[in-house]
């Protein structure tokens, strides 16, 4: 079925190339009609300035036809901006998903990659200490030392 229609579709191409050749051979029949070189040099002379004077004109056709096509395409990108603005872009609903740290970062940076988000793993563990509340304060150097004890311990990390 579809051979069929391709066949048709390249039988149709054909024809249309062929009509194409032969429109052309028509009109250029009609607007150059063939240069006689018979003559003298004035003949010639004036042959020459009558193509010139038609190829200033085809130039001029050619220079308008551009311009109209060229605002013509300026109005329609313009139009095509405008529907665009009138319409809208709109935007998908975002759905909610619910993924964990660890979840996100593997689907981020792939399987290859095993990155573990539990921070709380990584802290170092701190032991309280008991403080006595019977230091006297009028004492100064134990309450010192104890503060050295605290330094030496913030020191180690």
């Amino acid at each position: 079925m579809s051979s069929l229609i391709l066949s048709i579709g390249a039988g149709w191409l054909e024809q249309e190339k062929k009509d194409l050749v032969v429109a052309k051979a028509a009109y250029m029949s009609e607007n150059c009609p063939a240069p006689s070189m018979s003559g003298d040099q004035a003949a010639l002379m004036e042959a020459c300035k009558k193509l010139h004077a038609l190829i200033d004109k085809v130039d001029e056709e050619r220079y308008d036809l551009e311009s109209k096509v060229g605002k013509a395409d300026k109005e329609i990108q313009d139009l095509k901006i405008k529907v665009v603005d009138l319409a809208g872009v709109k935007k998908p609903a975002l759905k909610r998903v619910r993924l964990s740290a660890d979840a996100m970062l593997k689907a981020l940076l792939g399987s290859k990659h095993t990155v573990n988000m539990d921070l709380r793993a990584n802290l170092k563990q701190v032991k309280k200490e008991v403080k006595e509340e019977a230091i006297d304060a009028g004492d100064w150097r134990k309450n010192v030392e104890d503060k050295a004890d605290r330094k030496k311990m913030f020191e180690t990390t």
